[in-house]
């Protein structure tokens, strides 16, 4: 049992001089102008919950401090509200996504742009020319210029929209892949809903 008070109580004098060291650290001029540019860099790209601080015990072993379980939960929770009440926060607004369609030439492109809006399946098309797709297809690696349809609707619509462009489209197996809206302008995803038929 004393052992375990002792460890502890190692443990947080630990804690206490490294908090002190960063306190002192961060109090120098040149740190406190560069300190928060090198933070914000290791939020982005480490991701807060992976952020850990690093102490040594008196065998020389590195032990991880990492933030406390409830705080990492508290940051998941604040970061799927926030996304919720930006698509659902709103009678206006429904469940939105975006749709990926390659189509093998303009002429084929346009005819299928059009037709999805006519048929309310999308609020809009946007047509980008001049990609080059690079893919297997039977054994054999194909290269081909293709034009990309970045397709705006409901997620309730997906099904509809893939048996449309199955129905209309040149290719044995045509490219529909949908990633979902997690938020956005407030008007546009109005008018989407509004531009576009329930089912």
């Amino acid at each position: 049992m004393c052992c375990i008070f002792s460890n502890i109580k190692v443990e947080l004098i630990i804690k206490l001089q490294m908090a002190l060291r960063f306190s002192a650290i961060a109090s120098s001029s040149v740190v406190r102008r560069r300190l928060p540019i090198v933070g914000a860099f290791c939020v982005l790209t480490f991701g807060l919950s992976n952020l850990s601080i690093q102490t040594f015990s008196k065998t020389g072993s590195a032990h991880s401090l990492p933030f406390p379980p409830f705080l990492r939960s508290k940051l998941r929770q604040s970061t799927s509200v926030s996304n919720s009440i930006r698509m659902e926060g709103s009678s206006k607004i429904v469940p939105s996504i975006v749709v990926y369609v390659t189509v093998p030439n303009k002429e084929l492109g346009k005819k299928l742009a059009g037709s999805i809006v006519k048929e309310k399946l999308a609020a809009c098309v946007n047509r980008v020319p001049g990609v080059e797709s690079v893919y297997e297809w039977e054994g054999e690696v194909q290269t081909d210029s293709e034009e990309l349809l970045i397709i705006k609707t409901r997620e309730s619509l997906l099904e509809a929209l893939t048996e449309h462009v199955k129905a209309n489209h040149e290719y044995e197996v045509p490219e529909v892949i949908a990633m979902p809206i997690v938020g956005g302008s407030p008007q546009y995803l109005e008018w989407l809903k509004n531009s576009t038929r329930e089912k």
